[in-house]
């Protein structure tokens, strides 16, 4: 099989995983190196399908030994099957990097023969990449779920970020559609990453030629939709392993219908759930920003986010008795609570009210959105001139702030333009 093929086939079967990001690094140039990541990482563009355009996104094959019912790869399932050798898919990324086509790689691969044949082979690809071709761009791996630590030790210290993906929000679902994979063998390693990670932390501090294990951090992915978990137990999952895992993203990614197992949604009759997954990334943003617990999110009376709101908004409606904020006296963390007002803008607030007392039109020029935060703040005492909104009508005001517009696709791909784009 031409490689090309390989490549067409592999990064399509590498779609459906979003845990692709890239931010948090700070990887300096250095001399005899090709490529480096800025603090900032890297910049994305995603295609129709999924595909993310600055990393190169691929599996080393989608030849897998396990039938995990949602996934498209598994064992079961009658589709072209191909692999990539450790040098093939070195060179390819090396190739794309000097086209300038990619800022870095994103490596998963489906289980090989088994874990530790799959992680010996991740090994050999970023070995060959750090050592033999110098590349010091970034490089995110996927761990294996069942590989010897040994090795996803190897793995840790040849990448930028790790992830292992949890994929469905409960033991329950695992072990009904997934039989192959088990929860300690998922959260072993991510353990390990996450000690990896500390102990690594605290080598570099005593000296800084020390080698890095997964600097980036580690992050996991959920599917959302195949099973009927509510979101409020996927959010107490999330912060659970924010809290214990010290993950930086946990990505959640709408069930897509790729089986016609009985144990999954009919794809006749299911839509992929993409309003959910954007509550769901709203809910998370408060987890990690605005000091939220999942439990003040939602409880056992309100299991799932409102379609009709964003998270936010729907926690400020249940609490009216904490509102209205007086934005010349309120805290850091009271204007957290303030629909409108984010992390900036709340910082940007207490350092303006320094000067002077502030108003609704200086809180504006702050950042702060008015046309939300203006029924849930006053100024020196005092609401908005001319608001006059009724609590019975403020469900149906934000609601209409809030209404879902169709977004603009544009498609790109790694093989748009002359030539196909082909190295």
């Amino acid at each position: 099989m031409e490689w090309i093929q390989k490549l067409e086939m592999l990064a399509d079967a590498a779609k459906y995983d979003a845990a692709c990001t890239s931010s948090g690094l700070d990887r300096a140039g250095r001399s005899g190196t090709i490529g480096s990541t800025a603090f900032a990482g890297c910049c994305h563009s995603f295609s129709a399908d999924g595909r993310c355009i600055s990393l190169l996104k691929v599996l080393m094959t989608n030849l897998c030994a396990y039938d995990c019912q949602y996934c498209v790869n598994r064992r079961s399932n009658d589709v072209p099957r191909a692999a990539f050798s450790p040098r093939e898919l070195s060179e390819l990324t090396m190739g794309f990097y000097r086209r300038n086509y990619i800022e870095g790689l994103f490596l998963s691969s489906a289980v090989l023969r088994d874990p530790d044949y799959t992680t010996e082979r991740m090994i050999k690809v970023l070995r060959l990449l750090r050592e033999e071709y110098r590349f010091g761009g970034y490089i995110h791996a996927k761990a294996i779920p069942g590989a010897d630590p040994r090795l996803t030790w190897q793995l840790g210290l040849l990448a930028d970020r790790m992830s292992v993906n949890i994929e469905l929000p409960s033991a329950r679902s695992l072990s009904l559609l997934a039989p192959d994979k088990g929860r300690d063998a998922i959260f072993t390693p991510m353990k390990q990453i996450r000690d990896g990670i500390s102990a690594s932390k605290q080598e570099l501090r005593l000296c800084h030629h020390a080698p890095r294990f997964a600097p980036a951090g580690q992050s996991t992915q959920i599917i959302i939709g195949a099973t009927p978990e509510s979101d409020r137990q996927i959010l107490t999952l999330t912060q659970g392993l924010y809290d214990k895992y010290r993950l930086k993203r946990v990505f959640y990614s709408a069930y897509m219908p790729v089986s016609t197992s009985p144990l999954l949604p009919a794809p006749q009759d299911f839509q992929p759930p993409l309003l959910r997954e954007h509550r769901l990334y709203q809910a998370d943003w408060l987890l990690r920003y605005y000091h939220f617990r999942a439990e003040e999110l939602l409880d056992e009376h309100s299991p799932d986010l409102d379609p009709r709101l964003d998270p936010k908004c729907t926690w400020a409606l249940r609490h009216l008795e904490f509102f209205p904020v007086e934005a010349n006296q309120a805290d850091y963390e009271a204007l957290l609570r303030v629909p409108g007002v984010g992390v900036k803008s709340a910082r940007r607030i207490l350092s303006a009210r320094r000067v002077g007392p502030l108003t609704f039109e200086g809180l504006k020029r702050l950042g702060v959105v008015l046309k939300r935060a203006q029924y849930f703040l006053i100024c020196s005492g005092r609401p908005l001139t001319g608001l006059r909104v009724r609590e019975d009508g403020l469900l149906r005001h934000l609601a209409a702030l809030d209404a879902p517009r169709e977004p603009v696709m544009e498609q790109l791909s790694l093989f748009d333009g002359p030539g196909g784009g082909v190295p």
